[in-house]
């Protein structure tokens, strides 16, 4: 090779190669000190199209099943406020029963009556004045709530429909205003335990249907949690970076930085050896 000292084409040579060696290394600091094989559309453009379509899927997922765990949550303040209705329609039995007998007086009766009306008044405000976040679902029998996981590859929605029901008195038959339910008279009485039974009956079938529901949610969340996990776990393998063969491409690159620093400070002393024939 000849000597030349206008252009120094193994100083150049050695350039070039540091700077393939340090974008390497760069990209071997990126990768670690992120913990992503990839960072940006440039390092695998259709890793990154399938990476950033799984953390959709996951978010949705996720969203899901925090959606039934609300659902859930909605679910068990309606079935609360049924146990406390439960509650008052056994009191009410109780009461009916106790007016039934022959060995009260009629002002004895009229305070038992009193009771059972507030009962039935307390009822009513339970039925109707039960939220959660603004959603009563115990003062109608034709709504429903829509509890929404997503949607699948096909387009169809994942959902759970929840219907409400009607546990107002007027629906259990048990209002107040009818002289038939009221127990200030033996006959009267006799005719509320059957009334009462009856709208114990209905409300137990209410109190279930919401149970079924809260059991429905609770396998769903089940599922959409280890599917999120399942998901996570297949994004983790298409875009996370491996550390064991990230390390020793950093380690490769570091020995190759510095071999290239070596090597420019070689090639820029040759131009020297002309200089000592011109001095000759």
């Amino acid at each position: 090779m000849a000597l030349f000292i206008k252009n120094n084409i193994m100083a150049e040579n050695a350039a070039r190669q540091l700077g393939k060696s340090y974008d390497m290394l760069s990209r071997s600091i990126e990768r670690m000190s992120s913990g992503l094989r990839i960072n940006s559309a440039k390092d695998d453009a259709a890793g990154l199209a399938v990476r950033e379509l799984m953390r959709a899927d996951i978010a949705v997922i996720r969203q899901g099943s925090r959606n039934a765990s609300d659902g859930i949550s909605m679910m068990q303040t309606m079935e609360g406020a049924m146990a406390a209705i439960d509650r008052l329609l056994i009191r009410m039995k109780e009461l009916a029963e106790q007016a039934a007998t022959g060995s009260y007086s009629s002002q004895q009766r009229n305070i038992m009556n009193n009771e059972y009306g507030q009962m039935i008044d307390e009822i009513n405000r339970i039925a109707t004045r039960t939220e959660f976040n603004s959603t009563n679902m115990l003062n109608s029998a034709t709504g429903s709530q829509l509890i929404h996981f997503g949607i699948n590859t096909a387009g169809s929605a994942s959902s759970i429909t929840v219907s409400s029901v009607d546990v107002r008195v007027s629906a259990l038959g048990i209002d107040e205003n009818s002289a038939s339910h009221r127990i200030n008279s033996s006959t009267g009485a006799e005719n509320a335990l059957s009334l009462v039974n009856e709208a114990i009956k209905t409300k137990d079938s209410a109190r279930a249907a919401f149970g079924y529901s809260m059991n429905r949610l609770e396998t769903t969340q089940s599922v959409l949690d280890i599917q999120a996990e399942n998901v996570a776990a297949a994004e983790s393998r298409v875009s996370d970076a491996d550390v064991a063969i990230e390390m020793a491409a950093l380690t490769r690159n570091q020995v190759l930085a510095q071999a290239g620093v070596s090597m420019l400070a070689q090639a820029n002393t040759l131009p020297q050896m002309a200089l000592t024939l011109l001095r000759g």
